[in-house]
């Protein structure tokens, strides 16, 4: 009897052992994982029941603070101009989390320690929240979006030789507010109506979707004459309204079947889709998917912001049994897909002598006085080409300007570098009676020899604009109302 009781001392002495382990284990080393699970109520109402630090623009307007609420949260995430700024600044909500600059800079933003900085800090820490203050320019994002008016679109407004986002605007947008609100019903009825909007206004065009570069992919296939082939520079190709494409009886005809020739800088001009697709059979696959690349097709520009989409350029195996495909692609068609933040680094890169700096849209973290507590520390990305190539494409590029298909944009008194493009797509019939359209592009920089500003503008197709558009008529008056509100100059009409 003795022993069965001392066997079951030892065995209730046991499982009491066990279960101080695994008190011990859940309060110790899985206390914080617990803590900070996402469906932990008692986190979620921490979490809003502090202020939260505030974003703002580079010129100091309010794109998001923190207001008094009165419910269990006692805080609510404020957008005073939401939809102007929601496609950076994401939104707070209690439901679906943390989106944009929010969710990327929310280390800083969320209430935290404050670094030690004095014998009673030592004593006694302090909790608090920064701010993150955007390269953002007030005033840009608002000629943007009075820009697009009713057009879906996306622009992206860049500092070559920092490579700060000054404007970066998607219409049509959301209001964040409605995905901070205190009441759960009105963050999930306000979600499911944006998920349900045949116009995607959650859609962040400006750097989470790609399209087809149409002509304004010549850009990165001059370059690469340059880089490449030289001798293609002063090669001159015939006028012709059509050419045959290789391997096939089919013909790739100019926009409105125009006739078109001559050498590099009149190509580019008039945007000779013969002559370039001819460029880009002379060049080979290789040397044109090298300029691709080389420029950041392939990879996710590395953007301050979470989802950034990589631009995308077939690989030159891809066209050893297809080289029709390559005068498209040398075209910005066939396969060839591109965001507006990459084809306003690709502006941005020509402009900057050949570098592409990385982008970004954080300026600088600062505490709730106002100090400095870290900034952005402007660096390369990529070595794109080199300076002599991208003084030659900017002297194209003026030419597109002075004499050729964005005539439209010239501002007086400022020298400006620009290509417009036009890249036919198919449209659902839901979605327009005829399955044609095109996606209407540009991208420019100011001044051309001095560059302050590069710019890309995207209209895609979409039901009201026919099928003959084309980017002068529809990015470029967008592209002329930043580049003038940037430089301070009349558009001119």
């Amino acid at each position: 009897m003795g022993r069965r009781i001392r066997i079951l001392g030892l065995f209730l002495a046991l499982l009491f052992g066990l279960l101080f382990v695994q008190l011990n284990r859940i309060q110790v080393v899985e206390a914080s994982k617990l803590a900070n699970a996402p469906g932990n109520s008692r986190n979620v109402t921490n979490q809003f029941s502090t202020p939260r630090g505030a974003i703002l623009t580079a010129d100091g307007a309010v794109v998001a603070d923190t207001i008094p609420s009165n419910d269990v949260y006692h805080y609510q995430r404020n957008y005073p101009n939401g939809k102007l700024y929601a496609d950076i600044s994401g939104y707070d909500s209690i439901i679906y989390g943390l989106d944009g600059v929010e969710a990327y800079y929310n280390k800083y933003l969320q209430s935290h320690s404050l670094p030690i900085t004095s014998f009673s800090s030592l004593i006694n820490p302090k909790v608090g929240a920064d701010n993150v203050v955007l390269t953002i320019s007030s005033k840009l994002q608002q000629t943007a979006q009075s820009a697009f008016g009713s057009l879906r679109g996306a622009a992206v407004a860049i500092d070559p030789s920092t490579g700060a986002i000054l404007a970066m605007y998607s219409n049509p947008s959301y209001d964040p507010n409605l995905l901070a609100s205190p009441s759960g019903t009105t963050e999930t009825n306000a979600w499911q109506s944006y998920l349900k909007d045949p116009a995607q206004p959650m859609l962040a065009r400006a750097y989470r979707r790609s399209y087809p570069p149409g002509s304004t992919f010549k850009v990165i296939t001059s370059s690469a004459v340059f880089d490449h082939d030289p001798a293609l520079a002063v090669k001159n190709y015939p006028y012709e309204t059509q050419i045959p494409l290789p391997d096939t009886t089919n013909v790739l005809a100019n926009y409105a079947h125009e006739s078109c020739g001559g050498t590099i800088p009149s190509l580019l001009a008039v945007s000779c889709d013969t002559g370039f697709a001819s460029i880009g059979l002379d060049l080979g696959a290789s040397n044109l998917a090298r300029e691709a690349t080389a420029f950041g097709f392939g990879q996710v520009p590395p953007i301050d912001l979470y989802g950034a989409a990589a631009s995308q350029f077939p690989s030159a195996a891809s066209f050893a049994t297809r080289l029709p495909t390559l005068a498209y692609a040398a075209i910005g068609q066939y396969n060839v897909q591109a965001t507006p933040l990459q084809m306003a680094l690709v502006a941005a890169g020509i402009a900057n002598k050949g570098v592409i700096m990385a982008p970004h849209v954080m300026k600088e973290i600062t505490d709730s006085q106002a100090r400095v507590v870290s900034t952005y520390a402007d660096h390369t990305w990529l070595v794109a080409t080199s300076p002599s190539t991208a003084a030659s494409v900017t002297t194209l590029m003026e030419g597109v300007v002075t004499h050729g298909t964005a005539a439209g944009i010239a501002l007086p008194g400022i020298a400006i570098a620009a290509k417009t493009g036009t890249a036919q797509v198919n449209l659902s019939a839901a979605n327009q009676a005829s399955p044609n359209g095109n996606d209407n592009w540009m991208i420019a920089f100011a001044p051309a020899q001095n560059p302050t500003i590069a710019v890309a503008v995207v209209v895609p197709a979409q039901p009201g604009i026919n099928s003959g558009s084309t980017g002068a008529q529809y990015a470029g008056p967008i592209v002329k109302a930043i580049l003038s509100a940037a430089l301070g100059v009349g558009s001119g009409g």
